[in-house]
């Protein structure tokens, strides 16, 4: 699947790498312990539907001469990061539908059950390095608590800020109706928490899930809204030379 969705790429750019890219957006995944198999499953087809999802869609091919390009990874301890979709350009429907299929194919690896957040956003600046050409870049981290192994996510936070890397988080609460007004009061502590550490970037924000359930939808509406601001305000200007007189 992966040598097919590089090959629709390539084909789609007339055999070249040569077409402008207007974003990079790498999304990382939790998968540590605390995320079990039934909400691996909600969070990797809910990335899948809100790929699908007809407003994304229209954001993601609405530029195909300068399309955004895509990596999906996991993370949880220090030894776990894995590249479940590696660098991708979304050159046209056929593309897309690629990646759409390759998520929901996607089988639940090992891993240990650290939350190590600060590796995490490390990782993502990594795979953002290899798009250095795109104009923005943009990370975008799911997960469902704090960090609690490696470094603190506040000092990378500090290594990212210089780079103008944009970082936005997913904050998953919890998934147990029985919890009631307790998961509004523990979802708002765990955004803080990212907003504090982990955001980065004057237009970065904290999108909420009420629990897995609630993934697909809200990773809809955090990538339609990096999108669309992407479209609508970050389109470079090419400055030209004053000749002389002028």
């Amino acid at each position: 699947m992966r040598a097919l969705l590089a090959a629709l790429a390539l084909g789609a750019l007339g055999g070249t790498a040569e077409a402008a890219c207007r974003q990079a957006l790498a999304l990382g995944l939790d998968v540590s312990g605390s995320v079990d198999a039934r909400e691996y499953r909600l969070q990797m087809d809910g990335l899948a539907a809100a790929f699908d999802d007809p407003k994304v869609r229209q954001a993601l091919l609405i530029m195909p001469g300068t399309p955004v390009h895509l990596l999906v990874y996991e993370w949880s301890g220090p030894e776990d990061p894995t590249v479940v979709l590696p660098w991708t350009a979304v050159t046209g429907p056929q593309v897309l539908n690629g990646i759409i299929g390759e998520l929901r194919s996607v089988q639940r690896r090992n891993a240990t059950p650290g939350t190590a957040l600060g590796l995490a956003m490390r990782e993502g600046l990594g795979h953002l390095d290899q798009r250095t050409e795109c104009w923005k870049r943009t990370l975008d981290l799911s997960g469902d608590g704090k960090s609690n192994l490696g470094p603190r996510p506040v000092d990378i936070k500090r290594e990212i800020e210089p780079t103008g890397i944009t970082i936005n988080a997913l904050v998953i609460g919890a998934d147990a109706p029985s919890l009631g007004d307790i998961r509004q009061a523990e979802i708002s502590g765990l955004s803080a928490y990212f907003q504090a550490n982990v955001i980065v970037g004057s237009d970065s924000f904290v999108e909420t899930a009420l629990g897995f359930e609630d993934y697909a939808n809200a990773m809809a509406r955090k990538l339609e809204r990096e999108l669309e601001t992407l479209i609508l305000g970050d389109i470079p200007r090419v400055s030209h030379p004053r000749l002389p007189g002028q």
